[in-house]
């Protein structure tokens, strides 16, 4: 693999380590847009099936096959939690811990209806995004798990800034800036950006 299709600077992605460079699936990927192209075709494949029918989203093992789903053709490491830091996320032996923890919380706002769907949806959204849980394809895979929790809340699906998160300008920055505002307990720019 080339660096500018793995470029660190690259703040639309997480960067990998080589060993996962490695275990790319399509052989003929050798650009970042090539790479995008690729699981973007996968994505939409795995959002039909998501919403083929109802799914229990609040499950460490339907995240899992989410993810795997989601970027199954691209990467050999799809639906396997990730085993090197990061510059974003927890340690990763904490995963599983603290994605249980999300889980219990989520079912408890559920049951309780301790926030409106939206919120709910959003605040489950920002803790998945936090706990960084795989190699790469967070983001993306928050967003989808969100959307399937508040349709399964009866509500439509979230719009996510009406654009391609993909490129770093204009709505990622938007994005990040939303999901930064969350990690300080403002959880009202990234409410409103999923409904934009």
């Amino acid at each position: 693999m080339t660096d500018p299709l793995f470029d660190a600077s690259d703040d639309a992605a997480t960067p990998l380590s080589p060993e996962e460079q490695e275990q790319i699936i399509p052989t003929y990927i050798t650009t970042r847009a090539q790479l995008n192209e690729a699981e973007q075709l996968n994505i939409t494949e795995a959002d039909l099936w998501a919403f083929s029918r109802r799914r229990n989203v609040l499950s460490e093992a339907f995240l899992k096959s989410l993810h795997k789903r989601m970027f199954r053709r691209v990467w050999t490491w799809a639906g396997a939690f990730r085993t090197s830091d990061r510059n974003l996320g927890i340690e990763p032996y904490r995963i599983s811990t603290e994605l249980r923890t999300l889980i219990d919380d989520a079912e408890h706002w559920v049951e309780h209806r301790t926030f409106p769907p939206d919120e709910i949806a959003v605040r489950f959204h920002h803790r998945l995004v936090s706990i960084h849980p795989f190699p790469n394809g967070n983001g993306r895979h928050a967003r989808l798990a969100a959307d399937l929790l508040v349709v399964a809340l009866g509500q439509k699906r979230f719009t996510w800034g009406s654009a391609n998160l993909i490129e770093p300008a204009g709505a990622r920055a938007a994005y990040v800036a939303a999901l930064r505002a969350a990690d300080k307990h403002d959880i009202e720019p990234l409410l409103a950006f999923a409904r934009s």
